[in-house]
C-alpha cells in the first residue's frame, strides 16, 4: 500500500496496485478528480 499526494489539491490518499506493478499507471484523485501518474507522486510506501 502506498500514500499518494494529488498535485492539484494536495490531499493524500491510499493506493494499492492489484497486480503489484506501478509502471505508468494513472490514478484519479478522489477529492478533486485530477488524473496523474502514480510513480511521480508516491510519498511513502506503507508496510502492512
Amino acid at each position: 500500500m502506498m500514500l499518494l499526494k494529488c498535485p492539484k489539491c494536495g490531499n493524500t490518499m491510499k493506493y494499492q496496485s492489484m497486480d503489484g506493478k506501478i509502471g505508468n499507471k494513472k490514478k484519479r484523485c478522489v477529492y478533486c478528480g485530477k488524473t496523474f501518474l502514480i510513480r511521480q507522486k508516491i510519498i511513502k510506501t506503507l508496510l502492512s
